[in-house]
């Protein structure tokens, strides 16, 4: 596996363990913080019970309006004050319904029983008041803090990691495009005076059949430099007959493969499909997939290829019998940089999506994978985009 891929995924857990950490600690002191302020709570509360009882039994000499900014000082805490058969008898920071009030409170008192116990006002032997108090709105608010705290660092890492990633991918696609143009270029002059040697060589070995070949390889250079150049231009789409481009691709590899491996295209009962295509790209999709294959099986092995069309899209299965992935891998393969091989760059695969993707309007991925059972992969082709394009 590539160092490139492995780092990102150690910094996708570390900024998960970060945000982790972060809620633990929040959460812990946002509920040691409630619980205190639920305490000085219920120390107001019986303060403000005794100054309660203390203003029924008040005299003469009892400093009123002290009691009295003792209870009106009360302004978040809601509070309801019943008798012994739970009838309300006055009430404080409580917002009231605009019908039905009476069957308001005897709900908000039962409600209130069941969270804690009141406190108990005895002003005589046979007489006894109840103050019910429920969490100040300040409160509430503290309990449900840590996961609206949660919820916006989730949030946050998230756009964070696909800001990251989409600039990464950015600058990714934008080297590989330089490379390459620049790689397309430099074959260029080359493949130029090759040509040139290759016409003169035929005109003095006219019958040369390895002149023949010699040429052959060489328009097959300038072919894979004419791919190379089209990457991160937009493509020409021409209406192609799919089947006749797969077929050529599939040939190509046919003829540079080991005996070993048997490959075999499986075509339905209509030999012609139309599709808007590059064809150069998208043979170079096909002869990646099916150069892939030939890795996984070592060199040996069944490579079986499937093209059928429904109403909408052609489809293409390339399936080999060879080493097979892990499911975790599926996605991770179409990643720039992304090998499991020793010598591998890392770019077959993420250029393949990238021709099938964005240039064709279409979709590549890991149809199904077994370990030493063998991997099928599935191109998905839109039919339609050619009248989108021509219309």
């Amino acid at each position: 596996m590539n160092k490139i891929y492995q780092t990102n995924q150690i910094l996708k857990y570390v900024f998960s363990a970060v945000a982790m950490l972060i809620v633990i600690i929040s959460t812990f002191f946002t509920n040691r913080l409630a619980e205190n302020l639920a305490v000085e709570e219920t120390k107001k509360i019986e303060i403000w019970a005794e100054a309660t009882k203390q203003l029924i039994f008040a005299d003469d000499d009892t400093d009123v309006n002290f009691l009295l900014n003792i209870i009106e000082g009360n302004t978040t805490i809601p509070v309801i004050m019943t008798d012994e058969h739970d009838n309300m008898l006055q009430h404080r920071n409580v917002k009231l319904p605009k019908h039905n009030e009476e069957a308001f409170f005897k709900e908000k008192i039962a409600k209130l029983k069941e969270k804690r116990k009141p406190i108990v006002v005895k002003l005589d032997e046979d007489l006894v008041q109840y103050i019910y108090y429920d969490e100040s709105f300040l409160l509430k608010q503290l309990h449900i803090f840590p996961f609206v705290q949660f919820g916006i660092i989730i949030v946050f890492f998230i756009i964070v990691i696909l800001a990251f990633a989409s600039t990464k991918r950015a600058e990714q696609n934008q080297v590989w495009v330089g490379l390459s143009k620049e790689t397309a270029h430099q074959l260029g002059t080359p493949i130029s005076s090759l040509l040139a040697w290759t016409e003169l060589l035929k005109l003095r070995y006219e019958e040369s059949k390895l002149i023949n070949d010699m040429e052959k390889d060489v328009q097959r250079l300038s072919i894979i430099a004419d791919r190379f150049s089209k990457i991160g231009s937009k493509p020409d789409l021409k209406p192609t007959n799919i089947v006749v481009s797969l077929e050529n691709a599939v040939n190509y590899i046919k003829n540079r493969s080991s005996n070993k491996v048997k490959i075999s295209l499986h075509t339905s009962e209509k030999f012609s499909i139309t599709t808007p295509l590059n064809i150069p790209l998208f043979e170079w999709v096909i002869e990646n997939l099916c150069k892939n294959a030939i890795d996984a099986m070592d060199g040996s092995g069944i490579l079986d290829i499937y093209i059928n069309e429904n109403q909408k899209d052609v489809i293409i299965d390339v399936k080999d019998n060879g080493k097979g992935m892990e499911r975790k891998l599926h996605k991770a393969i179409f990643t720039p940089g992304f090998t499991t091989k020793a010598r591998g760059w890392g770019l077959g695969l993420s250029l393949a999506r990238r021709i099938v993707e964005e240039y064709h309007k279409g979709k590549i991925f890991v149809k199904q994978s077994e370990i030493n059972v063998g991997t099928t992969f599935r191109i998905i082709i839109p039919k339609q985009q050619e009248n989108k394009q021509h219309k």
